[in-house]
């Protein structure tokens, strides 16, 4: 009983991650499932069963504070349980590690891209303009079929090409990819019992990681519809930047020295970003004022 209930507070901490951000949920819960002593066959698909209750709850959720465009969620879902139904029964005994290590290359530049671009305010506040169909729609099926072999995926994937495209606003992206993941989850789910069998599947550990995301899903979907467009921007990028950092010098099999020295170095990066937008946004809010303050002539 004692393990079920830390479970489900690791579901919760994990949908606040996810909700917040829009990605995480896979990586945060798995890794958590793994620490705790279980296998990872069972951990991947008790993260994904769980998903499919937690990813309704968030989407609810993001609908209910306006962080959902549903267009976006229909043109890239649909495709996405595509490619994650294929990639959960007919793919997953293929080997994923280097695809994995070039997707996590990818993505640790992106991250890097959008962390600059908000960090240093070149984003408007209100960003013009709607994604196509024709770049939703491939999105969605290589972000879902990632999802599925990899362990992970269909948020950094899909939510960093989005904001990189400049089309949508962060907390509408965050919500529309949470929103839609409920399809991923349901066709992942799937694929899962196919392979898997229910025999193999843990549904008390899948209960109590559904419960902890479902409690916590309102407050990460309040969050997001609170927080501002840079400051949002900025913790996707870091998260980018992290979770793929970790899994490209894991594949280079890089030191565990250095991998804490490169990981350090990061957050003083992160850091002194922070600083800088914290100063311009200082800077910016006084010069307003002062104009504001200035006679008219």
């Amino acid at each position: 009983m004692r393990r079920l209930v830390l479970i489900a507070l690791l579901g919760s901490v994990a949908q606040l991650v996810d909700g917040t951000l829009g990605m995480a949920y896979g990586v945060t819960a798995s890794t958590a499932l793994l620490i705790t002593g279980i296998t990872p066959a069972v951990a991947s698909a008790s993260v994904h069963l769980a998903e499919v209750g937690t990813t309704l709850a968030s989407g609810l959720s993001h609908w209910r504070f306006g962080n959902v465009d549903w267009r976006v969620v229909a043109l890239i879902g649909a495709p996405g349980a595509v490619g994650a139904f294929a990639g959960a029964t007919f793919l997953s005994s293929l080997s994923t590690e280097s695809a994995s290590l070039w997707v996590a290359g990818l993505l640790l530049l992106l991250g890097v891209y959008i962390l600059v671009r908000f960090g240093t305010g070149k984003v408007r506040a209100v960003i013009e303009g709607r994604p196509a169909g024709r770049f939703l729609g491939p999105l969605g099926l290589v972000a879902g079929f990632i999802d599925a072999t990899g362990g992970g995926g269909w948020g950094p994937v899909a939510n960093s090409a989005l904001l990189t495209s400049g089309k949508l606003a962060p907390r509408r992206a965050v919500g529309s990819v949470n929103a839609a993941e409920f399809l991923v989850s349901v066709a992942a789910s799937i694929g899962f019992l196919f392979g898997l069998g229910r025999e193999h599947l843990p549904f008390g550990i899948v209960a109590a990681l559904l419960i902890g995301g479902v409690v916590a899903a309102p407050l990460a979907a309040w969050l997001v519809s609170r927080l501002a467009t840079r400051w949002l921007g900025v913790g996707v990028g870091l998260v980018l930047v992290l979770t793929n950092a970790r899994t490209v010098l894991h594949g280079l099999d890089v030191t565990a020295g250095l991998r804490y020295v490169v990981y350090a170095a990061l957050v003083l990066g992160w850091a002194a970003l922070v600083a800088y937008g914290l100063r311009t946004s200082a800077r910016r809010a006084v010069q307003v004022e002062t104009r504001e303050l200035e006679p008219a002539s």
